[in-house]
């Protein structure tokens, strides 16, 4: 949890503004409540505003002095909704559709606040689908200028581990590009080494991972590493990165010393990048429950502005962490 307080302590300077759009969850209220206590981001939460307080009164938390915004009753709703339609007209919608969306589709209506500035970043998934998520923020904000692709990341805080930067990693992608091609998975690369720096103040060591080291196996799912890693050395030299490598090479020492004595990141990767969101996503699972892990996300990486997923099984702690990352995100437009 100190790596996750570090980050709250620097969006403590800057305050941003995150929209929490899933307000029929207990964990939201409770989340809203903890960061508004600690300070370190302003909140907006979105829904009915009846329904908001009745469920925190029954839970008895208090957020009288946390902003409730009802599309159904905001002065701004109208240029909401006209500057959504404007966004989605050549799609083919219609004026009474975008109304819809916009009056009874919370994390749209959270997308628009951050779209035209009236927030700053957006965090739900606690009860919709990473695709629900992922959506509208792919729709509004697109992707970040000079990327190339919206990819998603788990920051991951491994208790009484000496791997990596003292057991913090950032995973990708385990949440979003289900399978990536060479190009795809260099740039996912690229942009996670970008968030590795930023969330940890620490030099990213990049590791490509596969089932093989070095050529120890010979198939297709290897060559697509390989490419990427050559890909990634070719336009990001700048990085220190290799493979494709094997997980315990990657980060332990001792077996790197064996399976790849020659490499600069075996036995000291932070950045581990998977070849598809299987073993991305089956990797963070298993690390959180059997290495009892903190899991951040999946967070996304390439959109314009911020606008991150929760695991359905996330707590209200999560929550909190993963608001904290956003902020930080959205200081630094990453």
């Amino acid at each position: 949890m100190k790596f996750i307080d570090n980050i709250k302590e620097r969006v403590r300077k800057n305050l941003k503004t995150i929209v929490l759009p899933e307000t029929s969850d207990i964990r939201t209220i409770e989340a809203a409540r903890k960061i508004t206590d600690e300070g370190f981001a302003n909140i907006i939460l979105v829904g009915e505003k009846d329904a908001i307080y009745s469920l925190a009164k029954d839970n008895n938390i208090y957020i009288s002095d946390i902003k409730v915004i009802d599309p159904k009753n905001y002065e701004k709703t109208e240029e909401i909704i006209n500057n959504f339609y404007e966004l989605r007209k050549k799609k083919n919608i219609s004026m009474e559709d975008a109304r819809n969306t916009i009056l009874n589709n919370y994390l749209y209506f959270g997308c628009m606040l951050v779209k035209l500035g009236l927030a700053d970043g957006q965090v739900s998934g606690a009860i919709n689908s990473t695709a629900d998520t992922l959506r509208p923020a792919l729709q509004i904000l697109k992707t970040a200028p000079n990327t190339k692709i919206a990819s998603s990341f788990f920051l991951m805080d491994v208790p009484n581990c000496n791997y990596g930067a003292s057991g913090v990693f950032v995973y990708s992608d385990c949440g979003m590009v289900q399978n990536p091609t060479s190009e795809e998975l260099s740039e996912i690369a690229k942009t996670s080494a970008e968030t590795f720096k930023l969330l940890v103040e620490e030099e990213p060591n990049i590791a490509f991972l596969s089932h093989s080291t070095f050529g120890t196996s010979k198939c297709s799912d290897v060559d697509k590493v390989s490419n990427a890693v050559k890909i990634f050395k070719q336009n990001y030299s700048n990085y220190n990165a290799d493979g494709e490598m094997q997980f315990d090479a990657a980060i332990i020492p001792e077996v790197a010393k064996k399976k790849a004595p020659n490499s600069t990141v075996a036995g000291s990767a932070n950045v581990l990048i998977f070849p598809d969101l299987d073993a991305g996503n089956i990797a963070y699972k298993i690390t959180e429950r059997l290495a009892h892990a903190n899991a951040y996300g999946p967070v996304t990486q390439g959109l314009a502005k911020p606008v991150n997923d929760l695991s359905r099984g996330c707590s209200a702690d999560d929550i909190v962490g993963v608001v904290a990352i956003t902020a930080l995100q959205a200081e630094n437009n990453i």
